[in-house]
């Protein structure tokens, strides 16, 4: 075996040990109805045809929103792994074009019951998600209750997802508010980025963004990004009728390339090794406390 041969070998071997942090993303909005989970749904069948691995985890206490957009009935969720004894794989159900879920079911709710050790543990197996995936999507309850709020401080991304409704709008920014005066929350390692849902025209959405954008900035030192709008689609709609997403129903539709562009530009923005922090210590973020 020649030298480079061998120092081939030694960084295939170092590089087989490291684990890469996936890249958690967490996806939310200040009232039900807004398309959140929607959004997180596409974006992940985005994310997936750009060759990226995703899971979407789905901790919308009870509502079940990914398997109902997927039309999938999961066997098993994230209580059997805490109190049946099933493994990380087992409760990741396949979804279309690879992309994998996990359904909170029963195991969200009882989770505030769960004692330190066992939290511990849970979050030892959820962390194996690291080397499953390499974007987790978090698919968080609507509103501005604490367990949505212990989601949004533990995530260095955050999608929140607005129409152009005076109710959307002043709840989201009831949820910046609520986001802003947790004592967890710091600006610079909690990034928002806000995505218009349901717009007439492409300028709607920027005049959205820009106005939500300016009083967050100036009351709350909340500086968000925009990533764009997605359009009032009849395509979203039908899709939503049949349960699938519109960018595997419609990939051509307007809406589903708008899915595409935001996702571009998720892509386009440099993730720094400080806020790409991966599934364990988000998790340890989220259930162990200080």
């Amino acid at each position: 075996m020649d030298q480079a041969q061998n120092l081939r070998n030694i960084i295939k071997m170092q590089n087989q040990k490291m684990v890469q942090n996936a890249r958690v993303i967490s996806v939310t909005s200040g009232k039900g109805g807004v398309g959140k989970s929607n959004t997180s749904v596409n974006i992940a069948l985005q994310f997936q045809r750009q060759g990226k691995r995703v899971i979407i985890f789905d901790a919308d206490f009870g509502l079940a929103n990914i398997e109902v957009m997927f039309g999938i009935i999961p066997k098993y969720n994230l209580g059997d792994l805490m109190f049946k004894g099933k493994e990380l794989k087992e409760i990741i159900t396949p979804g279309p074009e690879g992309v994998g879920f996990i359904s909170g079911g029963s195991g969200i709710a009882k989770l505030v019951n769960l004692d330190k050790e066992q939290i511990k543990r849970l979050v030892g197996k959820l962390s194996e998600l690291d080397e499953l995936a390499d974007v987790i999507i978090i698919d968080t309850g609507a509103g501005i209750s604490s367990s949505v709020m212990e989601f949004l401080v533990a995530s260095p991304e955050t999608i929140l997802v607005t129409t152009p409704e005076p109710a959307s709008i002043t709840d989201s920014y009831a949820l910046l508010k609520a986001l802003s005066m947790n004592e967890d929350y710091s600006p610079e390692k909690c990034k928002v980025k806000l995505i218009a849902n349901r717009v007439g025209k492409k300028e709607e959405g920027q005049n959205l963004y820009e106005k939500l954008s300016a009083v967050s900035s100036r009351f709350l030192n909340i500086e968000l990004e925009y990533l764009g709008a997605i359009p009032f689609d009849n395509n979203i709609t039908k899709a939503v009728m049949t349960q699938e997403p519109v960018s595997l129903k419609y990939p051509g539709s307007v809406s589903s390339k708008c899915y595409e562009d935001i996702v571009n530009i998720l892509e386009n923005k440099e993730i720094s090794s400080h806020n790409n922090i991966g599934v364990r210590n988000f998790f340890k973020s989220v259930f162990l406390k200080k």
